[in-house]
């Protein structure tokens, strides 16, 4: 028998899990705890780290099946694009919210609405006991951090930006930072009874804000927000300052992805947004474009477009 004692774990493996418990966090809002003993070796890393949900396929399994039973299966997505088309299960990425080892139980957030894609189509009406797949990171691969956009580095004075989806991996993230920073977060939800979203609380240097869309456009809220803070950092910002002129790519976000996050560095200040792919472009070009703030203190992630579905390469 070969010695597998040397064997590196890949980074991300699929986990074979049930649905625990179903939690309507808000009108707009699910979390839903699956419970596995897989998830013993559940990577506890947090912050905004990625995950795939893999949802089940309609009348058959699927080619997904099977998949979670090898605990060291690296080649799940290469696995997954070698299945006919009628077996490919859809997945969606969704982040970590809270993960305990001990317990066995994850934690994920849904997003839930009138117009939603599959994973919301199907948190809205998950049942306890239902089974699917989720590919997450392994605790015990020397790359279990892998996923993860937040690299702040030496920032003590933060910006946190997003709408609803990128309201999970925001909580995650308030909860991990040291006492010592100082944090503005602008979370973008749906509708006014949205804000009562549980998130980690606000304090004097933690000022976490709630701003319901109501009927206005997405990201038109979040924008202005944002655009008003920067009014009053006049003097941070001009720290931040690159030290030459920058030129931003024209993305074009129907599309391509609109994604960077810099590796951690030195400086005082850091921004992290996410959610729609045109929000976050806009709120980009008024940082590095408007402001001159350093484009390697400003991590970016276009988390979705509207009015298209996931990307699925």
């Amino acid at each position: 028998m070969p010695d597998t004692s040397t064997v590196v774990r890949p980074a991300y493996r699929p986990y074979t899990v049930r649905v625990g418990a179903v939690r309507r966090l808000a009108p707009h809002y699910v979390r839903i705890t699956f419970t596995g003993t897989e998830l013993e070796w559940f990577g506890t890393a947090g912050l905004d780290q990625r995950i795939k949900v893999v949802l089940p396929l309609d009348d058959v399994a699927g080619g997904f099946a099977d998949f979670g039973q090898n605990d060291a299966a690296g080649d799940w997505y290469d696995r997954w694009r070698a299945l006919p088309s009628a077996e490919r299960n859809p997945f969606r990425t969704y982040t970590v919210r809270r993960i305990d080892p001990v317990s066995r139980e994850l934690d994920v957030d849904f997003v839930v609405h009138h117009e939603a894609g599959p994973a919301g189509t199907w948190a809205e009406g998950a049942s306890i006991g239902d089974e699917l797949i989720i590919v997450g990171p392994d605790e015990r691969s020397p790359h279990s951090r892998a996923g993860i956009d937040w690299h702040p580095g030496t920032a003590r004075r933060l910006l946190l930006a997003g709408d609803e989806t990128a309201a999970p991996a925001i909580g995650g993230i308030l909860e991990s930072l040291d006492p010592r920073c100082e944090v503005d977060a602008f979370v973008e939800v749906p509708t006014v009874a949205d804000t009562e979203l549980p998130l980690p609380p606000a304090s004097a240097d933690r000022r976490v804000v709630c701003l319901p869309r109501g009927g206005r456009p997405h990201g038109e809220v979040l924008i202005e927000a944002v655009t008003e803070w920067t009014q009053r950092q006049g003097p941070l910002l001009a720290r931040a300052a690159a030290p030459r002129p920058q030129v931003l790519d024209d993305i074009d976000v129907d599309r391509e992805l609109l994604w960077d996050s810099p590796d951690d560095g030195d400086g005082e200040f850091y921004a992290w947004m996410a959610g729609e792919a045109a929000t976050v472009k806009t709120l980009r070009r008024l940082l590095v474009s408007g402001c001159g703030v350093d484009r390697k203190r400003v991590a970016f992630m276009g988390y979705w477009r509207l009015g298209q579905a996931e990307r699925v390469e």
